[in-house]
């Protein structure tokens, strides 16, 4: 052990012989493991955000009746699901599940007496159902949903939440009534009154001018049927999803389940786009300090091949001399990468203290906060990494050099 520290003080002081050309190289290295690090916490920070987004819209997994997920029906709610609440009671059973909320997706026109307009509508739980949407729906007037079924509202009849988009386009306001046409379970046309109750956004503007939300049993009552559409699974744990979905499908073959991640299209594209981008950068942060580490160690290798053939005179073998290079090298790797890596929590902790906003993306009304996430392992293996590729650059560079004849060594000016 002793043997083993004298030749890592040695390489230490070798690496401190030229202050200026060690300072700039661990500069260099610090400053590109602690740009790989940001990007890759940025990543892994809008990952872990539509997931949880995902996850949030659609439930951990959605049940639903064999040939919904097809989505081609000849009549509304063809392959609609049976006995929800039956259904719902053995799902809580399961002590995996936190909640399962039913959801009855339809679609017609909108009005309000002198313009109409197409809707997207969704009969949810309203006890329930803005608890799981969180900060991913915002309030922007009035009140969310009630839980009052048809018929107890004495006057403009069941409440109903809009997004931002549709109210705009129809003029309305919490307490304005609005007249909800679809197509029933048998073909026919059925309308129901409602009134906007609330004034919600989701952030995405084309779903913003089509959303519409009311009570279950309200559309249940418009399409004239018990059904509904899907039963969405909230899991205490999004790591179940996937065992969970494989029991549940196996003991139910009548019906079909998909997770989040199936349903999540914007999330599986934006995280190809990213890894692919953050990818690329990560190799070329590994490349830059390839070139780096092999440059300094390089010039060291020139200016002391004399004092190498003097230690080969003195008895050091080819593998001695390049242990003591390789050991500057993965120094040098080491310190740079380190210094990186507080670097980059340094300002990720600045982020998440100055709160500051990125500008909506394309298609989103609503910003976000710009922060990066920080992962023990993503550090620990972007340290490794770069500590290896120093240290392997070195014993390359100083494979050579070692190799020389004494005499040749000497020799050299």
């Amino acid at each position: 052990m002793l043997t083993k520290f004298k030749w890592l003080s040695m390489a230490l002081k070798n690496a401190m012989r030229n202050r200026r050309r060690s300072m700039v190289t661990l500069a260099i290295t610090a400053t590109g493991t602690a740009a790989a690090l940001l990007g890759g916490g940025f990543a892994l920070y809008t990952y872990e955000s539509l997931a949880e987004a995902s996850a949030r819209d659609t439930g951990h997994l959605v049940l639903a009746a064999r040939g919904h997920f097809n989505g081609v029906e000849n009549m509304p709610l063809e392959f609609g699901l049976r006995d929800a609440p039956g259904v719902t009671r053995q799902l809580l059973a399961r002590p995996e599940v936190k909640r399962v909320l039913p959801r009855l997706q339809f679609s017609g026109l909108i009005s309000n007496g002198d313009k109409s307009e197409i809707f997207l509508g969704t009969g949810v739980d309203a006890a329930q159902e803005f608890l799981v949407k969180g900060p991913f729906m915002k309030r922007e007037a009035g009140e969310l949903l009630d839980r009052r079924l048809p018929g107890q509202d004495a006057g403009n009849g069941p409440g109903m939440v809009i997004g931002t988009g549709l109210a705009r386009i129809l003029n309305a306001q919490p307490g304005s009534v609005l007249t909800l046409m679809a197509t029933t379970v048998n073909g026919s046309l059925n309308a129901v009154d409602v009134h906007v109750t609330g004034i919600v956004s989701t952030g995405i503007s084309d779903i913003d001018k089509r959303l519409a939300m009311v009570d279950l049993a309200t559309a249940q009552a418009l399409l004239l049927t018990d059904k509904v559409s899907t039963l969405s699974i909230y899991l205490n744990d999004i790591a179940l999803t996937g065992a969970t979905a494989a029991s549940l499908q196996a003991s139910g073959p009548a019906l079909e389940v998909r997770t989040w991640l199936q349903q999540a299209v914007f999330y599986q594209s934006v995280k190809g786009l990213y890894d692919r981008i953050f990818g690329f950068l990560g190799a070329i942060v590994l490349v830059i300090v390839l070139f780096s580490v092999t440059n300094t160690l390089a010039m060291a290798v020139l200016e002391r091949t004399r004092e190498i053939g003097t230690l080969r005179a003195m008895g050091a073998t080819p593998g001695e001399v390049m242990r003591v290079f390789t050991l500057e090298g993965l120094a040098l790797g080491s310190g740079g990468a380190l210094a990186g890596m507080l670097l980059a929590g340094g300002v990720a902790l600045f982020l998440l203290l100055a709160g500051i906003q990125m500008p909506p993306p394309p298609g989103r009304s609503n910003g976000y906060p710009l922060a990066v996430s920080v992962s023990v392992p993503m550090y620990a293996g972007a340290v490794l990494a770069v500590a290896l590729l120093s240290a392997l650059a070195s014993w390359f560079i100083s494979r050579k050099a070692a190799k020389q004849s004494v005499v040749e060594a000497l020799a050299h000016v």
